[in-house]
């Protein structure tokens, strides 16, 4: 693991645990969830504070699908849950390519062979830069596609931030996706009343795992009344998974490329999201949060 230090400004990275944040403190003040000891001893990403997602984001229906004629079935990567979940970053040792005092760069090399290939079929080359300075940290990411013919492309960032008692959050969308029974989108409708965030809503107030649209790439994440973090991100992170659970100790406000089971609904969707890469096409973004204290 590897400590960035800005000021009163700390973050520890995990390469070895799908190159995650394992935590973020502004003085004695966490901005992202803090890890479950259990997640640090057993490797658990999703115990931690936040990862990459690359290929792509949210869930591929059954981990089923067809690309240039031919049918492939992904492994399950979520236990015994049907859908095959966040791409492969999350789930891989990420290495050490540059480090400083402050930001870290790392690298990801997925050749599609053997076991590789069950998790997902193309191969790529990804990198990740995080970056923490006196206004907050960033988490750059790219991935180039190694394949000799098209492949398709996402990319999105998984934080998690802890639902304090003044946890709310405040974002401006047009449309979101309702889920079916399967938990896969199943109609795209105008934001509900019930979901509308633009003025602020308290976390605990509307339980969602859903994808909006129409976000406009910024969003304020209150978590105490000296601290709140801004939210924001390239044009490219133009939908926004939003995951507030009632029942969790944590909520998770996810900037992505696309929507989810973009590569089953490329010919049903008007607009997807989805990249389709040329051989050593790169496909890259970063996004922000900035630290607003007082």
């Amino acid at each position: 693991m590897i400590t960035l230090t800005s000021g009163a400004s700390s973050v520890v990275i995990a390469p070895e645990i799908g190159g995650a944040m394992v935590g973020w403190l502004i003085g004695n003040t966490r901005a992202l969830r803090g890890p479950e000891p259990e997640a640090i001893l057993h490797n658990q990403v999703r115990g931690l504070s936040g990862f990459p997602l690359v290929p792509f984001s949210n869930r591929i229906a059954y981990g089923r699908f067809t690309w240039e004629g031919q049918t492939y079935q992904l492994a399950r990567n979520f236990g015994d849950h049907p859908h095959t979940l966040h791409g492969v970053g999350w789930q891989r040792m990420w290495q050490l390519a540059d480090v400083s005092s402050c930001s870290v760069r790392l690298t990801l090399n997925h050749t599609a062979e053997g076991e590789q290939a069950r998790h997902w079929p193309f191969p790529f080359t990804a990198e990740l830069l995080y970056v923490l300075d006196a206004n907050g940290l960033s988490a750059t990411l790219s991935m180039e596609n190694r394949r000799a013919g098209p492949a398709p492309a996402g990319l999105g960032l998984h934080p998690y931030f802890p639902r304090t008692p003044e946890a709310a959050l405040r974002f401006s969308a047009s449309g979101v996706w309702k889920n079916g029974p399967d938990s896969l989108p199943s109609e795209h409708v105008p934001v509900p009343t019930e979901w509308d965030h633009a003025n602020g809503k308290r976390i605990g107030t509307a339980d969602l795992d859903n994808l909006f649209t129409g976000w406009d790439r910024k969003a304020r994440i209150t978590l105490h009344r000296s601290l709140s973090l801004e939210l924001s991100a390239d044009e490219m992170f133009d939908r926004l998974v939003v995951y507030t659970p009632l029942e969790k100790a944590h909520f998770c406000v996810e900037p992505v490329s696309h929507m989810t089971d973009a590569i089953n609904r490329m010919d049903s969707c008007e607009n997807t999201g989805l990249r389709v890469l040329a051989p050593g096409e790169i496909f890259a973004g970063s996004i922000r949060l900035r630290a607003l204290q007082g």
